[in-house]
């Protein structure tokens, strides 16, 4: 182990030799000097290591207290930075400084909005806009220069945040701070969910650790509670929804309707769908009066989606808003003519939320 860790460090010497007589600085001013050094970042780059990608070669290079990344707050594969560097005691290299380009938009923000979310940061994520995988779905959140990132070093992807944000004039919501979640000492509960719980349901029954692979379509009309026809460019796929099927983003089957959808073969031959995500607007949850709360049974009409159920009554049709949701069981899908019943209370934006929401 340890002449593996000798052999690897005189590689990355040897790489950073050959960057230095390129840039022509001399090799006895190293140890005061730092080296600047361009390249895309790689997978597998993590809060502590940055991996990149230069024209002479692969580099990794830590990533600590004293490393200044205020001018490249995020790290994404394929996003080129340029780092200063330097050799450490350690017989590592460190990075001092961490840069991106990128241009400052005008905005102003609506703090009346502030909410907290906790989430994922999802390999999507743009250099400016972050897109965070959350227990109530994906949501768009942009990144400023003015976001305070002192909870956190840097942001990698695939690791876990609390960001708390407010929309802005440009419509988007802006995160305002962001704590690594692994020190954040909170309560853990997502503010603004108007008592929203933890956990959705249904959730999978076990994590599938197949590999998978991501297949966007639409949703044909054949689609029944536990078969998806999806209709892609390769053609149509039949994939099966079973009880490990991660449907919490992506619940409403409807004809025509936009999904992705991870997938993977199953001992039965059969494409099995391990996640669904469907497209949710990012909104800032209404503050819902659940003393007011009733109870209607109806029918799925097929316009319904992630954001808004459009429910089929003996009264008439009901047009509520899914921001609130605490809990929904009963099913894995919803596709049309489905029949439900849903709790459900004035906002304070004078819409009906679903509370509750139970497949018959």
């Amino acid at each position: 182990m340890k002449k593996h860790r000798i052999t690897k460090l005189s590689e990355v010497l040897f790489l950073v030799c050959g960057i230095l007589m390129t840039m022509q600085i001399p090799m006895k001013a190293w140890a005061a000097e730092t080296v600047t050094v361009q390249g895309s970042i790689m997978s597998g780059t993590t809060n502590d290591l940055l991996k990149l990608s230069t024209q002479e070669g692969n580099m990794e290079v830590k990533i600590d207290s004293g490393t200044d990344a205020s001018a490249c707050k995020v790290l994404l594969p394929g996003k080129q930075v340029s780092v200063s560097v330097s050799h450490g005691t350690d017989g590592y290299l460190h990075a001092v400084k961490i840069t991106s380009g990128g241009q400052t938009e005008s905005f102003t923000l609506d703090s009346s909005s502030n909410a907290t979310v906790t989430g994922t940061i999802s390999e999507k994520s743009q250099e400016d806009v972050l897109c965070v995988n959350t227990k109530q779905g994906e949501m768009q959140i942009k990144l400023d220069p003015s976001t305070d990132m002192s909870g956190c070093s840097v942001l990698v992807v695939n690791r876990t945040y609390t960001i708390t944000c407010a929309r802005g004039s440009d419509a988007y919501m802006h995160a305002t701070s962001i704590v690594d979640a692994a020190s954040d000492t909170g309560s853990g509960v997502e503010k603004g969910q108007a008592g929203a719980s933890a956990s959705l349901t249904p959730s999978p029954e076990s994590v599938v650790t197949a590999s998978t692979s991501t297949v966007t379509g639409k949703v044909d009309q054949k689609t029944e509670e536990g078969l998806l026809y999806l209709s892609t460019s390769y053609g149509e796929m039949q994939i099966v929804i079973d009880s490990n099927t991660d449907t919490r983003n992506g619940m409403f089957m409807m004809p025509g309707r936009e999904i992705t959808v991870l997938v993977y073969r199953g001992s039965d031959a059969y494409m099995h769908a391990a996640v669904i995500t469907g497209k949710k607007d990012t909104v800032v949850p209404a503050t819902v009066d659940d003393s007011s709360a009733s109870t209607v049974s109806g029918t799925v009409n097929a316009r319904s989606n992630e954001n808004i159920l459009y429910l089929q009554t003996k009264w008439g049709e009901m047009e509520l808003k899914l921001d609130t949701v605490k809990s929904m069981t009963g099913y894995k899908i919803l596709t049309a003519d489905r029949k439900v019943t849903v709790t459900c209370a004035r906002g304070a934006d004078a819409y009906m939320h679903v509370i509750n929401l139970v497949g018959n």
